[in-house]
């Protein structure tokens, strides 16, 4: 137990006073500590490349659940529906005022 009787979350590493916890549940600690250190290896252009490949995959697979529940939408409903998920309502509908017929459908 940590000074002042609290319990660090389960699988965290206190480390010099600090309670790290885990970025993910099921990497071994090891794994995690090698996958950290790899990033902190890379040049900025290359974590940027790595944040762009990996936002253009969620954009790509929330398009392709829009188009799934809604396959008979047009390109512009499937496009809104895309920008609410991702905007959120409120921040949508100011962008893309025609984005209200797609939120109570």
């Amino acid at each position: 137990m940590r000074q002042g009787g609290r319990r660090p979350p389960a699988g965290a590493a206190i480390i010099a006073g600090v309670v790290q916890t885990p970025l993910s549940l099921d990497t071994e600690p090891d794994i995690e500590r090698r996958q950290v250190e790899s990033w902190r290896q890379m040049s900025p252009a290359q974590k940027a490349a790595l944040v762009t490949g990996l936002t253009r995959a969620a954009w790509e697979m929330t398009a392709a659940g829009v188009t799934q529940r809604h396959p008979d939408a047009s390109p512009r409903e499937h496009f809104l529906r895309v920008a609410v998920i991702v905007l959120g309502p409120d921040l949508a509908c100011l962008a893309y005022p025609d984005a209200t017929g797609v939120i109570s459908r």
